[in-house]
């Protein structure tokens, strides 16, 4: 990891929508290849929002936000976003949902075909592909989103709180597949979650916002090491952590828990 060159590197970056109050407010950090970030802090605090300004979905309004040393709006090729819901297309086959985003793109039915396949086969969906999306579990609705982003071959994987509809033994199936899927790919990724469990079990860093404006609050560095399992999760080092973030999580939650 070359901590000289980081990929994505926010500097004084704030950001407001119309003239309402500032929604971030002199955000500072920088990523590296190969972290996985996850963004936890109280609703409202611009967590979705910080994924938009690096997608180039939304602009900034101060600072200076880049990829690999280039601004966002040049480097749109390199990512892909994962979303809270889903959002297959009803009418299409798993196999055309997938590919969808290949065809925007220009790609030759070949190469939609070959990566198509590659992706399914890493979710475990291969046999899943002329199924339609009413014909799926939640749980693999979430994997042929993620198999669409996987298609695009991303330097970066945004992710907005891909999981959090899903029950517990669902949602853990699906951080081990995804850690599974990031030792065979070398994505850098940013991940929204309301989980600390879960922030804790995939990140090997978490940042914790405050809100009205967003402001980063503390960073925590994890150092339990790749791949996870279940014994990461069973660890008494992997409880301590949880509780010490889950601290930090409710001393910024403290305040607007408290006003009338």
């Amino acid at each position: 990891m070359t901590k000289s060159s980081p990929i994505v590197q926010f500097q004084a970056v704030s950001k407001r929508y119309g003239d309402g109050p500032l929604v971030l407010d002199r955000i500072e950090f920088s990523a590296h290849e190969r972290d996985f970030i996850s963004f936890i802090g109280p609703s409202g605090c611009g967590k979705s929002t910080l994924l938009r300004l690096i997608a180039g979905l939304s602009p900034f309004d101060a600072g200076e936000l880049t990829i690999n040393g280039q601004p966002v709006s040049t480097a749109t090729e390199n990512l892909a976003f994962v979303f809270q819901e889903p959002t297959l297309l009803p009418w299409l086959n798993v196999a055309r949902n997938v590919e969808m985003s290949l065809l925007l793109r220009g790609l030759l039915p070949s190469v939609r075909e070959e990566r198509r396949r590659r992706a399914l086969a890493q979710v475990r969906l291969s046999e899943k592909e002329r199924a339609f999306p009413r014909q799926l579990s939640g749980g693999q609705k979430m994997r042929v989103s993620i198999a669409r982003a996987l298609s695009l071959e991303p330097q970066i994987l945004l992710l907005d709180e891909p999981f959090g509809a899903l029950d517990e033994m669902t949602r853990d199936h699906l951080n081990e597949e995804l850690l599974s899927i990031r030792e065979q790919q070398a994505w850098t990724a940013f991940f929204v979650t309301h989980s600390v469990t879960e922030a804790v079990f995939l990140s090997n860093r978490i940042v914790i916002l405050s809100a009205n404006p967003g402001r980063i609050h503390r960073e925590y560095t994890v150092p339990f090491a790749y791949p996870r399992t279940l014994e990461t999760r069973q660890s008494d080092a992997f409880h301590h952590l949880v509780v010490e973030v889950s601290r930090a999580l409710r001393s910024v939650e403290a305040p607007a828990s408290a006003t009338p």
